[in-house]
C-alpha cells in the first residue's frame, strides 16, 4: 500500500456541524485531528447551505450541549459587539437577529461561519485540528473490518491527498464514506417488514429519498432586479406535482405538512411588523403564514435607521424542495445534473416571485426583489452547496424507529430511554415530499435520546457516523436531521474517538461493557453533554 501524505489520530470527512462539534471533542481530550471541507464555509447546513438552525422550543434553558450552546451565544455576540442593534435589540438576553419565526436564532450564515471559525481557531495555531480545504473523499482503503485511509481530492485543482488515521469520523451531508469503505448502509424507506415501523411501506424504496433544497436571500429596494429567465423556467413554470392537489409548485399555495391540506400563504415584504413581538416556537404556531417572516435572517427594524435597506428572507419553503430525483449512489454526472436542476427550480421560483406573483395589491411581480450573492458567499447569489435533508444510514448496532420516537406509538410514556445514550434531541417527525412521490409526513414526536450505538456501524470498527448517517429510519431521521442534534451525534463521535485512543478501549466494547460506558459518559457529562431529559417536556 502506498505510504499516506498525512498520518493522524482521528479524520474528520466533513466540516458541517457535526464535524466540527466532532474536531473540536476530539481536540479538547488531546487528540490530533484532520478535519476536512468541499465547500467554501465550514458550516454545513447552517452556512453553506444557508438553512438558520431548525431547534426545539427549549433550547435557551435545556436539551443542547454546551459547545452548542456557545456557538449559539457567539453568534448573538457578534451582533451586540458589530452591528448598530437598537437598545431594545441589544438588551434582549434571547435576541434574534433575523427575527423569524422559524427559530429563535435567526441570523445571516456568514456570521456562524466566524464563530465557527474562532473555536476551531486556538486547535489551528497548534497544529492539532488541520483543516484541508475545498477537497471531497473520493475512495479509501481498508484492512478487515477497520479504515486505513481515505484520500480525498481537490474540487479546485484536482490534486489528491491520503489520511490514515487511527478512527475515521464520517460527518459529510450524504455519508459519502460508506460506499467507500464498504461499510454496510441503507438508502430511502426500509420496508414494514424490517423496522415494525407503522408508516413504513410494504416494501422497501431504497430510492425513496426526501426532497433537497438549494436555498438563497433576497431583499426588497427600489428598482427593477429581475433576474434573466431561467433556462428551465418553462418546466418549473407548469409542475404541478400530485401532493399539489392540482397547483403549480411555483405558488404560495402548498400543502400544510401537518394537516396536508392545501393552504395559500401570503408574501409581503418589508411589512413593518414589530421584530421584538416575535415568539418563534414551533410547538405554539408554525410561523409560515406571512412567507417574508417564516425565516428571515436579517430584520432591519432591529438594527438603526437606514443599517439595512431592507430585511433580509431567506427563501427556504416547499416551493424549492426538488423532489424529481434523489444524489445517492448515483453516478457523479447525474449528482451534479439533478442539484443543476435543483438550481433551476430555485432560480425558477424566484424569476416568478419578481415577474408573475400575486401580490396583495392585486398587482403581479415584485421587481424589487433582488438576490444578495455576498451573503451567500457565491456567484449566483445561491447557497454555496444544496441542503440534503436525508443521507446514506449506516447499518447500526442501534436502529432508532418510529416506535421509539412517536408520540402516536409512545404516549405518555415518553420515548424510548436508552442505557447507552450520548445526547438528547427534539424535533417533530418532519419528513418532505420525496422522490418516490410521497407527500409529507410530519407528526408529533416525543423528546429522545441518542443512543451511542446508533453512530456505531455493526461491522466497521473504527469509522464513526458522525451527521445525519446515523442508525435511524427514513422516518426518524425525520427528527434526528436537525442542527442540535447533529452537532450533539458529532461531538459524541470525536469526544468517542478521543476516550477510545487514550483507553486503549474499541468503539463497540465502550457501548456494550457498562463499565466502560459508564466512565465514557461520565466524561460527556463533564463537558455539558445532556444526557436524558429533564421532567416535564412535553410533544408537539
Amino acid at each position: 500500500m502506498t505510504s499516506p501524505d498525512l498520518q493522524t489520530d482521528v479524520l474528520v470527512v466533513g466540516a458541517g456541524l457535526g464535524g466540527i462539534a466532532a474536531a473540536l471533542a476530539a481536540a479538547d481530550r488531546g487528540a490530533r485531528v484532520v478535519l476536512t471541507e468541499e465547500h467554501p464555509w465550514i458550516g454545513g447546513q447552517l452556512t453553506s447551505q444557508a438553512v438558520p438552525p431548525d431547534e426545539h422550543p427549549w433550547v435557551e434553558r435545556f436539551g443542547v450541549t454546551a459547545r452548542y450552546r456557545a456557538l449559539r451565544e457567539g453568534i448573538r455576540d457578534v451582533y451586540r459587539r458589530r452591528y448598530p442593534l437598537t437598545d431594545g435589540a441589544r438588551d434582549r438576553a434571547e435576541l434574534n437577529p433575523g427575527a423569524g419565526w422559524v427559530s429563535k436564532l435567526c441570523h445571516e450564515p456568514r456570521v456562524a461561519v466566524g464563530v465557527l471559525e474562532e473555536m476551531l481557531a486556538p486547535y489551528r495555531s497548534t497544529g492539532r485540528i488541520r483543516l484541508l480545504e475545498r477537497v471531497r473523499p473520493v475512495s479509501a482503503t481498508t484492512d478487515g473490518d477497520r479504515v486505513a485511509s481515505v484520500t480525498l481530492r481537490s474540487v479546485v485543482g484536482g490534486e489528491d491527498v491520503t489520511v490514515a488515521a487511527a478512527y475515521t469520523v464520517d460527518a459529510t451531508e450524504t455519508g459519502e464514506l460508506l460506499p467507500l469503505t464498504g461499510t454496510e448502509y441503507v438508502t430511502g424507506f426500509e420496508s414494514r417488514h424490517e423496522t415494525g415501523e407503522p408508516s413504513a411501506p410494504d416494501e422497501a424504496q431504497p430510492d425513496n429519498v426526501q426532497a433537497l433544497s438549494v436555498c438563497f436571500v433576497v431583499e426588497h429596494t427600489d428598482g427593477d432586479h429581475t433576474i434573466d429567465r431561467p433556462e428551465r423556467y418553462d418546466f418549473w413554470r407548469t409542475y404541478a406535482p400530485a401532493a399539489w392537489g392540482g397547483e403549480q409548485l411555483l405558488s404560495w399555495t402548498a400543502p400544510n405538512p401537518r394537516t396536508l391540506a392545501l393552504e395559500k400563504r401570503s408574501f409581503t415584504p418589508n411589512p413593518g411588523d414589530d421584530p421584538l413581538a416575535v415568539d418563534a416556537d414551533q410547538s405554539k404556531n408554525a410561523g409560515d403564514g406571512n412567507l417574508w417572516l417564516f425565516r428571515r435572517i436579517a430584520a432591519r427594524d432591529l438594527h438603526a435607521p437606514g443599517f439595512y435597506a431592507s430585511d433580509l428572507c431567506l427563501v427556504n419553503w416547499p416551493s424549492i424542495d426538488y423532489f424529481l430525483g434523489h444524489v445517492l449512489d448515483v453516478p457523479r454526472d447525474v449528482e451534479e445534473a439533478r442539484i443543476a436542476d435543483a438550481r433551476q427550480l430555485s432560480l425558477s421560483m424566484l424569476y416568478w416571485m419578481q415577474t408573475e406573483a400575486p401580490r396583495p395589491d392585486g398587482g403581479t411581480g415584485f421587481p424589487g426583489l433582488r438576490l444578495r450573492p455576498d451573503v451567500m458567499g457565491s456567484a449566483d447569489g445561491l447557497a454555496q452547496a444544496a441542503y440534503h435533508r436525508e443521507s446514506r444510514r449506516i447499518r447500526a448496532v442501534t436502529t432508532v424507529t418510529e416506535n421509539d420516537v412517536s408520540y402516536a406509538v409512545r404516549g405518555d410514556r415518553g420515548a424510548t430511554r436508552y442505557a447507552d445514550s450520548v445526547g438528547v434531541g427534539m424535533y417533530r417527525i418532519d419528513l418532505h415530499p420525496s422522490t418516490g412521490g410521497d407527500t409529507y409526513i410530519d407528526v408529533p414526536s416525543t423528546p429522545f435520546e441518542i443512543p451511542l450505538g446508533a453512530l456505531l456501524p455493526r461491522r466497521t470498527t473504527n469509522l464513526l457516523a458522525g451527521n445525519k448517517n446515523i442508525g435511524t429510519t427514513h422516518i426518524t431521521n425525520g427528527c434526528y436531521r436537525l442542527h442540535p442534534v447533529e452537532w450533539n451525534v458529532g461531538e459524541a463521535a470525536g469526544h468517542l474517538a478521543a476516550h477510545c485512543l487514550a483507553t486503549g478501549r474499541t468503539p463497540h466494547s465502550v457501548q456494550s461493557e457498562p463499565d466502560q460506558l459508564a466512565d465514557y459518559q461520565a466524561e460527556l457529562v463533564a463537558t455539558g453533554v445532556e444526557l436524558h431529559w429533564p421532567d416535564g417536556v412535553y410533544p408537539y
